[in-house]
């Protein structure tokens, strides 16, 4: 009998059973590597926002009514960076300030790319592309005043017409300060209006114009 209460004690010190961690060691290691997992996640979030505002995108604060009614002084436009684009017509771009009449970056539509014809009847307030007359539900009024340019001008292969949606008040491709543009002064496609400047005629901003910009 001792013999045997001598076994039942062995396999009960023996039972290969782990024993009980106290619960503040665990609790510390817990809190520890939550920090450390939300700590590696706002670093990687962090690189990932810095490479892709560097490479990929920028952003652009609009200054001037020139782009009326689609954009407002104070807009902040996510710009799709130019080795990203394939620049179409209608496209909304932004370009460098290239020489010394241009001397800050401006927002302007792309009218014509390279290759076709602009033309424009400033009577009716036409723009004619190869000879076709553009349908511009964007503009805030038709394009009347002339800015110096002589038309008809055919665009070199490297080259875009870039005009302001409110036509008659936008220094642009029209006029002899500016005229067409080489593409590699343009830096990319405005795609997306992040926060609203204030609306004109109100004073106030409309947060219902956040969205992709067309």
């Amino acid at each position: 009998m001792a013999e045997e209460n001598e076994k039942n004690s062995a396999l009960e010190e023996d039972s290969g059973l782990p024993e009980e961690p106290s619960g503040e060691p665990k609790e510390k290691e817990t809190l520890e590597g939550t920090l450390y997992s939300w700590t590696q996640a706002l670093l990687a979030a962090v690189v990932g926002v810095v490479l892709v505002f560097t490479f990929i995108a920028r952003l652009i604060g609009v200054s001037g009514p020139s782009m009326q009614d689609t954009l407002y002084t104070g807009d902040q436009l996510l710009v799709l960076n130019s080795p990203f684009c394939n620049f179409q017509q209608g496209d909304v771009v932004v370009v460098n300030a290239y020489n010394a009449e241009l001397n800050e970056t401006i927002v302007k539509r792309i009218v014509a790319v390279g290759g076709q014809t602009v033309d424009i009847d400033f009577a009716s307030g036409t723009v004619y592309v190869d000879g076709t007359a553009l349908d511009e539900p964007y503009i805030k009024e038709p394009t009347y005043t002339t800015e110096g340019l002589t038309f008809p001008v055919t665009l070199a292969g490297d080259e875009v017409f870039i005009m302001g949606d409110n036509r008659n008040h936008s220094t642009d491709s029209r006029s002899d300060m500016l005229g067409p543009v080489k593409v590699d002064y343009v830096q990319g496609r405005a795609v997306l209006l992040l926060a609203p400047g204030a609306t004109p005629d109100t004073g106030k901003r409309d947060w219902s114009r956040i969205g992709l910009i067309h």
